[in-house]
C-alpha cells in the first residue's frame, strides 16, 4: 500500500502531493502555526514540513507510547498533543505530551477510548468509548478525572469533533440505520441528523470559520470504516445543507480520521492510497 499525504486547495479545487511513501501513514494534522502536518506510521508519530521541496519525516518523541494508532491531534494553543496508544495496556488509552509534561500523561481511566475532539478554549477532549459493547461520545477533561457520557447506545456513535464557538459536537451515528453524520450540543442535548443518503458517512470536521463541515463517504453496503475502498470527501454546510461531492479517491480508514484544515481554513490534508502488487 503506497501512501500519499495530500493538500486539497478549496478556491483551486485542486490536490497537491505533500509527500509520498512505500510505507503506511495516516491522519493528518495541520499544525497552529501551518508550518508541519503531523502523522503516524508503525505506531509513531511524525512532523511533515511545509516549507521544504523534498519534506522528510521527523520523529516527534513520544516517550514509551510506541503503539500508537490514528487518533491524534494539536491543542488549540499549539503547545500539547494529544494521542491514542496501545502500549501499556493492549486497549487504546488517550495520553496528552506537552506543555510542560516530561512523559505522556495518561487522561483516561477507561478503556478502549480513541480521541477526535478538541474543545476550542483547550479544556476539553471529546472521544469515542467502547464500554460493554457499545461504542458511545464521551467528554472528559484534559486534566482527567469522571468521564461524561454523551450518547446512549443507540447505534454506534464515534468521530466526534467541536464546532469552533464550541457549541456543537459533530459525529457519526448509525442509530438509524447507516453511518450518518449528526451534532448534538456538547451537554449532549438538541440532537440533530445532518445526512440521510446512500453512502456511509464518516468523521465530520467543522472548518475553521464553522461554516462548513468536511466528511468522508463510503458507499452504503461497507461496514465500518476500512481503508481499501473507493470513497469520496463531500462538504457541506454547517446546518446539513448544501451537500457537495467534492472528489472520489482510494482510501478510507487513515484518510481524515482526525481534524485536518489548515489554520485559516484554506486547505485541508488528507491521504490517498494506491494498492501496490508484487
Amino acid at each position: 500500500m503506497r501512501s500519499s499525504v495530500e493538500i486539497y486547495d478549496m478556491a483551486t479545487r485542486e490536490c497537491e502531493v505533500v509527500w509520498q511513501t512505500d510505507d503506511l501513514v495516516e491522519a493528518p494534522n495541520w499544525s497552529r502555526d501551518g508550518e508541519f502536518l503531523v502523522i503516524n506510521g508503525d505506531g509513531l508519530l511524525y512532523a511533515l514540513p511545509l516549507d521544504e521541496d523534498d519534506p522528510e519525516p521527523e520523529l516527534i518523541d513520544t516517550s514509551f507510547a510506541v503503539r500508537l494508532n490514528n487518533d491524534h491531534g494539536i491543542s488549540p494553543d499549539g503547545a500539547s498533543i494529544v494521542f491514542s496508544d496501545h502500549t501499556l495496556y493492549g486497549k487504546s488509552c488517550i495520553y496528552m505530551l506537552g506543555d510542560g509534561d516530561d512523559e505522556p500523561r495518561q487522561v483516561t481511566d477507561k478503556m478502549p477510548s480513541y480521541w477526535h475532539g478538541w474543545s476550542p478554549d483547550g479544556k476539553v477532549l471529546a472521544y469515542c468509548g467502547e464500554r460493554n459493547g457499545a461504542f458511545d461520545i464521551y467528554t472528559i477533561s484534559t486534566k482527567g478525572g469522571a468521564e461524561q457520557r454523551l450518547t446512549n447506545g443507540e447505534g454506534h456513535n464515534d468521530g466526534p469533533d467541536y464546532s469552533p464557538d464550541g457549541q456543537w459536537l459533530y459525529f457519526n451515528s448509525s442509530r438509524t440505520g447507516t453511518m450518518q453524520i449528526w451534532r448534538m450540543r456538547t451537554d449532549g442535548t438538541g440532537l440533530e441528523q445532518l445526512t440521510s443518503d446512500g453512502h456511509g458517512d464518516w468523521f465530520p470536521h467543522p472548518s475553521p470559520d464553522g461554516s462548513k463541515v468536511l466528511f468522508l463517504s463510503y458507499d452504503a453496503d461497507v461496514t465500518g470504516h476500512p481503508r481499501d475502498k473507493n470513497v469520496r470527501l463531500r462538504l457541506m454546510d454547517a446546518d446539513g445543507g448544501n451537500v457537495e461531492t467534492l472528489f472520489e479517491f482510494f482510501g478510507g480508514q487513515g484518510s481524515i480520521n482526525v481534524p485536518n484544515w489548515s489554520p485559516d481554513g484554506s486547505a485541508f490534508a488528507f491521504v490517498r492510497y494506491f494498492p501496490t502488487t508484487d
